[in-house]
């Protein structure tokens, strides 16, 4: 199962917590699908021939395309790609971009899926964090996507924002189960140190995250969509029963996939390739019929890790005999396993370790534990 990422680096506004890569600059938007639609044929043969059962069009916001922008990618991995009748077809969106207009577009493009960024249904929480829409956007768009015949929505929220009541959070949760999306993405405020969020935090303007607040405002979040029927099958995400992201759980997974566009990676088991992080440099490269990138060849060490890292944050566990088996790496009788696994941060079971809802607060310093 192969899957196909593509980087759309542009947005109306920048948010005060984002870090990935994007312009606010769109003057040049088409000609940027040219260039993706060149490293599309460019890249035909990348994937092996494998059938693409997933397409992930993310950013930035995608969902600021015109139709025809759209046509010019998705007729360049038609002509190089073979795709599943029934891939998933994400599509990230902002709220305010989601009028019906936009949304019969983006079924005509073969959308299935949309992940919306909501973040908050507080209007002086999205102020706050220089998000473009309303609450009231938040509603309308989620509403307007169902009667136009979206049947699968992931909506986005953040978490341990800063002097913010609990109450706010709770009421985030509250409102979103209310609209029964089919999916969630939870995240935990961070601050990076280029962003809005990081100058202010340097500053003193930005008092420093509460690690309190972080772990009462995740467990609620655990306790409240569980209750509500989500599957927790992945540290930041939730689904209904049958909707989990087959995307990015092929990511967790380590399923082959290609990235394209600016800041655009990709996986094929074997290296991991990054594509340049400046659009025009990009642009340039794919007018001379090539592209610009740096290239990781995975060692034995990489790959252990990699599937240790990635394995623990999702319901499906790290699976000890797999590790042995090919890799030749043994956990069995690990000290720093069985530490976790006294401190009930971890349990084992049919050889497959899964972190506790307590383990799932400290995710990335056990799996640095366990590194080879």
């Amino acid at each position: 199962m192969a899957g196909l990422y593509i980087h759309i680096p542009f947005c109306k506004q920048a948010c005060h917590y984002c870090d990935f890569h994007f312009s606010t600059n769109q003057d040049y938007r088409t000609k940027m699908c040219e260039a993706i639609a060149k490293e599309i044929e460019i890249q035909a043969n990348y994937l092996d021939g494998e059938l693409i059962e997933t397409v992930y069009w993310g950013g930035g916001t995608p969902s600021l395309l015109s139709a025809r922008e759209l046509a010019i990618i998705l007729n360049a991995i038609h002509t190089h790609f073979s795709v599943h009748g029934k891939a998933e077809i994400t599509l990230e969106a902002n709220p305010d971009d989601l009028t019906k207009e936009k949304l019969r577009e983006l079924q005509m493009a073969t959308i299935n899926r949309l992940s919306i960024g909501i973040q908050s249904f507080d209007d002086a929480t999205l102020h706050f964090f220089n998000r473009a829409h309303t609450r009231d956007d938040a509603l309308r768009c989620v509403a307007n996507a169902r009667e136009v015949g979206f049947a699968n929505l992931s909506l986005d929220l953040i978490y341990a924002v800063p002097e913010r009541a609990k109450t706010i959070w709770e009421n985030d949760l509250s409102e979103l189960t209310k609209l029964q999306p089919e999916h969630v993405s939870a995240y935990t405020l961070t601050i990076e140190d280029k962003t809005v969020f990081g100058k202010w935090q340097k500053t003193k303007r930005l008092k420093p995250i509460c690690e309190a607040t972080g772990v009462s405002d995740f467990e609620f979040l655990m306790q409240h969509l569980t209750s509500e029927g989500y599957e927790h099958y992945e540290i930041s995400n939730f689904s209904k029963p049958g909707f989990v992201s087959k995307h990015n759980s092929n990511y967790w997974r380590q399923q082959n996939y290609l990235g394209v566009g600016p800041s655009a990676h990709s996986y094929n088991g074997v290296s991991r390739q990054f594509n340049v992080s400046n659009n025009h440099q990009y642009m340039k490269s794919l007018t001379n019929g090539r592209i610009t990138f740096e290239r990781e060849v995975l060692t034995r060490e990489n790959k252990i890790n990699e599937y240790i890292f990635t394995s623990l944050r999702t319901m499906w566990g790290c699976d000890l005999t797999h590790l042995k088996s090919s890799y030749d790496y043994s956990l069995e009788n690990s000290p720093a396993l069985q530490k976790t696994i006294e401190l009930q941060f971890a349990v084992v079971k049919d050889h497959v370790v899964n972190l506790t809802p307590k383990g799932m607060l400290l995710a990335d310093q056990i799996a640095i534990d366990l590194f080879a």
